[in-house]
């Protein structure tokens, strides 16, 4: 008999909020958490905005030693602080019980790429001799993960995943895995990025991938707007913890949700455009759906990926009318990332957060900047107001460059 798994800690780290409430209530009310960016000058670049977390320093949210910090690249900074808020709301003592027991797997798309900078810079400005012996272990993606592990001295799974848009839900979904089948008890994870720098925010403008709308920041990210250019560039963290139903009840755990279903999958069309037809996503979903031992009119709400991409956008509404087929039309539907734009391998993280609530709550998240619908897009995305509405389960969908897909079912507990 597989073991059931339950979520009874969540958190974020973004450019929104830092705390779940204000992070919900903001989603709830359709406020941006996107705007110019201020860390770096990039009055020469051709985008010139972002999703930024600003003024973040990590001793403001937990007890945390300065050496620590400085030996940790931003995205791992993230990490910390999302694990350490996820970890606390969960009420759980990770002190207490089998070390073995209790692990950690966090995706990142890319890792720590102001380190990379940063270094790179000191290697032909002032010499090798320069660079830090801290360079490696900063910028490495699985750091999130091993810092998150000696950090609270988890000695169970301690894993990451890499595999772009989609690493946190790869890593949400892997490990719900190894608690089903009983490899562990409880496991932190989600994802974090930090890729809102000089080189990530002019690789992804030289791709042509990002929205341009420099003197609109805010209405930049409008999924399934027929008017959408790209996406918005974001940073942050999205941090869960996952626990075995029965483990979770014996310490009288207040459990968020129940996840019952994982699905992936590869497009294997492009190493950048999704495959148009929507085939790999939509095999994800029916996997996500299999796995659950449900069916398709089974959901109620669908969270998107919808990153603002012209291709993007079409090719899951296309796979969405697949799987569901005349169901697709009663389903809600929606993307957050018109409030906080895309955070890369962390946006699954964060949107498994805003699926959780949505579920607490029965509330819906809504689609904002949808003022033109594209006629190829023709789902109920939920435009501009969060929406009162049975959810029973909800799918999330993440896709990445690479041509991967993951999706994750999660359940209100019964």
């Amino acid at each position: 008999m597989r073991r059931r798994v339950v979520v009874t800690g969540i958190s974020v780290v973004t450019s929104l909020a830092c705390d779940i409430a204000e992070f919900w209530d903001k989603i709830c009310a359709g406020k941006s958490g996107v705007g110019l960016i201020e860390r770096f000058d990039c009055s020469e670049f051709k985008v010139r905005f972002g999703g930024e977390v600003k003024h973040f320093e990590p001793s403001d949210h937990f007890d945390i030693d300065s050496k620590e910090i400085k030996r940790i690249d931003r995205f791992c900074q993230f990490a910390l602080v999302a694990a350490h808020k996820a970890i606390t709301q969960s009420g759980i003592d990770l002190s207490q019980g089998d070390p073995y027991r209790k692990g950690v797997l966090v995706g990142s798309g890319i890792g720590g790429l102001s380190e990379i900078e940063e270094q790179h810079s000191k290697l032909f400005d002032r010499g090798p001799a320069r660079v830090s012996p801290f360079m490696i272990p900063k910028l490495m993606v699985n750091a999130a993960s091993g810092n998150i592990s000696v950090h609270w001295r988890l000695r169970g799974p301690n894993s990451a995943v890499a595999t772009a848009c989609a690493s946190a839900t790869n890593a949400i979904g892997d490990a719900f895995k190894l608690i089903q089948n009983d490899m562990a008890d409880v496991m932190v994870t989600g994802g974090s990025e930090a890729a809102v720098t000089p080189m990530g925010l002019s690789g992804f403008s030289r791709m042509n991938a990002l929205s341009t709308r420099n003197d609109a920041p805010q209405a930049a990210s409008r999924p399934f707007d027929k008017d959408r250019d790209g996406f918005v560039l974001s940073e942050g963290s999205g941090v869960i913890v996952l626990e075995e139903y029965e483990h979770a009840k014996q310490r009288g755990a207040s459990i968020l949700a129940e996840i019952v279903g994982y699905g992936m999958s590869a497009d294997g069309t492009h190493m950048t455009a999704p495959d148009p037809e929507g085939t790999g996503a939509a095999r994800a979903m029916l996997h996500a759906l299999r796995d659950a031992k449900i069916n398709p009119e089974d959901i109620d709400y669908v969270n998107a990926h919808g990153t603002s991409t012209p291709l993007g956008d079409k090719a899951e509404t296309v796979a969405i009318k697949t799987v569901f087929g005349s169901h697709a039309a009663s389903l809600g539907v929606s993307s957050i990332k018109g409030h906080l734009g895309h955070l890369l391998g962390a946006s699954g993280g964060v949107e498994v957060v805003a699926g959780v609530m949505a579920i607490k709550d029965q509330t819906a998240p809504p689609t904002i900047n949808l003022d033109h619908p594209d006629a190829e897009c023709d789902l109920d995305y939920i435009p501009h107001e969060a929406r009162q509405m049975k959810i029973r389960r909800i799918l999330k969908n993440s896709f990445g460059f690479g041509g991967h897909n993951a999706c994750l079912v999660l359940e209100k507990i019964a």
